[in-house]
């Protein structure tokens, strides 16, 4: 076994208010995949799988080992998260238009009533430039390609979000590996009704073929792809303003006890 890094989520990327987001950490830990591989990644990512064996702590330093093509961060002996590349294709979800998908967005259901208000991709508490305030809606029947179901917000990412480690092709500034993940995360909840069913992020799989640009609209696009007992399965896509696949994810989402995560608990 090697040892590849430390990892640390900073509290501003929390999901539940003392755990980080699923998907920033995922993302996180699936940028290592490629720290012995050349900076410019014009040609993307490949897809890789994440499950979230705890919730990760925020603030504290994580060890990353890699091992066997599996690269897994620990705290205190007791892994965290595990990554590997995946072998399988991604289904991506269709596409809306930025006029539908901010139609949607007025009817997020987060803006009634959130289960974690203080989350970094979703929550209604964080501020522009502080939070991604990916808020997404459900999709009017009549907007959608096909029959399912579809929830859809817009987003454009903010310059807080610029990262400069890597080489690209043109001279835009871009959103991170990990932000991109983020942006792919909570709409999967959302899709699956995570005002209903408290759930949080259990498994991500997700391939990016190009980091978001700072400053450009952009739209994702999440679907509920069904549940097995406390599973349930959800994919999510990000487009850019001309249309085009930025990255995309399906998810495996896991019901809780929203005490266990520092929760809110709808009032009936």
């Amino acid at each position: 076994m090697r040892r590849v890094s430390e990892l640390i989520v900073p509290r501003r990327f929390c999901g539940p208010p003392d755990s980080g987001n699923g998907g920033w950490t995922a993302g996180a830990l699936a940028a290592l995949d490629d720290a012995d591989s050349p900076d410019d990644r014009s040609d993307g990512w490949p897809a890789i799988e994440v499950t979230l064996r705890q919730p990760p702590p925020l603030d504290t330093p994580l060890v990353v080992t890699a091992e066997g093509g599996v690269t897994t961060a620990s705290f205190g002996g007791t892994p965290i998260a595990t990554a590997h590349r995946a072998e399988r294709g991604l289904a991506e979800v269709d596409p809306v238009g930025p006029a539908v998908a901010a139609t949607a967005a007025a009817s997020y259901p987060g803006l009634g009533f959130h289960p974690f208000p203080t989350c970094f991709a979703c929550g209604t508490s964080r501020e522009e430039g502080d939070g991604l305030r990916i808020f997404p809606g459900p999709v009017d029947a009549g907007e959608r390609a096909s029959g399912e179901e579809l929830v859809a917000a817009p987003w454009t990412p903010h310059p807080s979000l610029h990262e400069d480690w890597h080489t690209y092709v043109d001279e835009h500034p871009r959103a991170s590996v990990a932000v991109t993940w983020a942006a792919l995360d909570c709409i999967g909840g959302w899709a699956g009704d995570l005002g209903e069913r408290l759930m949080v992020l259990g498994r991500m799989t997700a391939r990016v073929d190009d980091l978001p640009v700072i400053g450009e609209p952009h739209v994702v696009v999440g679907e509920d792809r069904g549940r097995d007992g406390r599973k349930t399965f959800t994919a999510s896509t990000l487009y850019d303003a001309d249309g085009r696949v930025v990255a995309t994810a399906e998810h495996t989402w896991i019901a809780v006890d929203p005490a266990m995560f520092g929760g809110q608990v709808p009032s009936r």
